[in-house]
């Protein structure tokens, strides 16, 4: 993890416009929809309420009445890797979308429109990292950051860092942070001098049957509690919690194989 500060402002209310390039949602696309929203819902004390269906059955997670994340279920004859998917924040989806393909990625769905809620891309970097795109109508994103239960930070998994930084750079206009890194190879992405996600390059370690992916991390009260918690509702503990500069981490899978990440972050 290259960094962990995230984009709450005061209390963990998040800014009600995200500036382009800023991760403002995270989804979830799974066979067994019933099943996986009551393994995150016994996780995180997650609710949830429909939410647009232009790609098929999908919901709104909530936590504490407040819109914390996105799970959808993918068509039976779908078989995609089930991943976590960070949605960067545009003023213009389409121009965004072209862009991606200028500069070497691809765009798998849309843009097209979720009802009121705005305007959406599904695209893929250079490396195949797939990525999504998020322009506001009425759904801001994200509506609560910094307590447990609620997305703490993005970081892309890659072969490595420089050339694919320098893709979500010209697409996004990221700037990068001027500190130097722990990790040799990874690049902190900033907007407006705030981190606002990670790149880190990690080469043949690199998940053979997954790829380049964006890993997202979860506050948690507890790393090492939640961590057995997730192991007894059936996902998998990938390895065992550990401390890092920015707080207590372990990776995990839910039981349909998504990795996600738990943090407890250091205050």
């Amino acid at each position: 993890m290259t960094e962990a500060r995230g984009s709450a402002g005061p209390n963990g209310a998040t800014p009600a416009r995200h500036a382009p390039g800023t991760p403002c949602w995270v989804s979830l696309m799974v066979h067994g929809l019933a099943a996986t929203q009551e393994f995150y819902g016994a996780l995180f004390g997650w609710e949830f309420q429909p939410g647009p269906q232009q790609l098929g059955p999908y919901v709104r997670a909530l936590l504490n009445g407040e819109e914390v994340a996105g799970i959808g279920q993918l068509p039976p004859d779908r078989h995609l890797p089930i991943a976590w998917t960070p949605y960067l924040a545009s003023h213009d989806a389409d121009q965004t979308a072209h862009t991606v393909r200028l500069c070497g990625g691809t765009v798998g769905v849309g843009p097209l429109d979720a009802a009121e809620a705005g305007r959406l891309a599904i695209c893929s970097d250079p490396s195949g990292a797939v990525f999504g795109i998020w322009q506001t109508a009425a759904h801001r994103g994200t509506a609560v950051t910094g307590v447990p239960g609620t997305p703490a930070w993005n970081e892309l998994l890659t072969f490595e860092s420089v050339n694919v930084a320098k893709f979500y750079e010209t697409v996004f206009g990221y700037e990068e942070d001027a500190e130097v890194s722990a990790d040799p190879d990874c690049v902190t992405l900033c907007v407006d001098g705030r981190p606002v996600a990670g790149i880190r390059g990690v080469g043949t370690a690199l998940p053979r049957d997954r790829g380049p992916h964006w890993m997202t991390y979860f506050e948690v009260a507890d790393t090492d509690e939640t961590l057995a918690r997730v192991v007894e509702l059936g996902g998998h503990a990938l390895g065992p919690a550990q401390d890092g500069a920015h707080g207590r981490v372990a990776t995990v899978s839910d039981p349909e194989g998504a990795r996600f990440a738990l943090i407890r972050t250091r205050s």
